[in-house]
């Protein structure tokens, strides 16, 4: 990819719009640190990702940088609470205090009494909620959102959208998300298109 440049604020919404292929994916995962950039750099807080251990980079994934992706990957196994205090326990919560921030966060988002279901036992919209819980629910710096209402109709993709904007602002959460949807770019503060690698604000060319 080539000219990608941004730069995101606490609490700020950026929109990266473009084609099936177009890179933009791509640039998410490296901006997130999951995939290593050959040329440029990515920082947070002050910190090259490049310049990092891999220990040091897993460590800043799981602390401070949350994910929502189209499908929301939840694990079967896990209830609905255990999903969602997840980020809190492999960061070394302990099971109830996580497992009670889980729950605010549920109820926030109104699935509060779908806790102690299985990801089988809720519908798309919910899980998608559920997904959003999880990637809000240790107060991240960024959350880094791969076409997270890809997968639904477009009333629940406007709900759950508008749901999770509205927790991540009131958090000072940042949101990076990819989406081919022109509707979903609408509601960020910023945005960009990517076309064959190259990133460009919205509107220019």
């Amino acid at each position: 990819m080539r000219g990608a440049r941004l730069a995101v604020s606490p609490g700020e919404v950026v929109a990266i719009t473009g084609q099936s292929g177009s890179g933009k994916s791509s640039l998410l995962y490296c901006l997130a640190g999951v995939l290593p950039v050959t040329r440029g750099r990515v920082s947070f807080g002050g910190r090259v990702l490049g310049a990092l251990s891999d220990d040091e980079i897993s460590t800043l994934r799981r602390e401070r940088f949350g994910f929502v992706f189209q499908y929301g990957e939840l694990l079967p196994e896990l209830t609905i609470e255990e999903n969602t205090a997840l980020p809190l326990r492999l960061a070394g919560r302990r099971k109830r205090p996580a497992i009670e921030a889980a729950r605010e966060v549920l109820d926030r988002l109104g699935i509060g009494e779908l806790g102690e279901r299985r990801p089988a036992q809720v519908s798309g919209g919910q899980s998608q909620r559920v997904a959003v819980a999880r990637a809000l629910v240790h107060r991240p710096a960024v959350v880094f959102a791969d076409e997270p209402t890809g997968s639904l109709d477009s009333a629940n993709a406007s709900a759950v959208l508008g749901e999770f904007l509205g927790l991540a602002r009131s958090r000072s959460t940042a949101v990076i998300l990819v989406t081919h949807d022109g509707t979903v770019a609408e509601q960020a503060d910023t945005r960009y298109t990517m076309t064959d690698g190259v990133l460009s604000p919205w509107g220019d060319g």
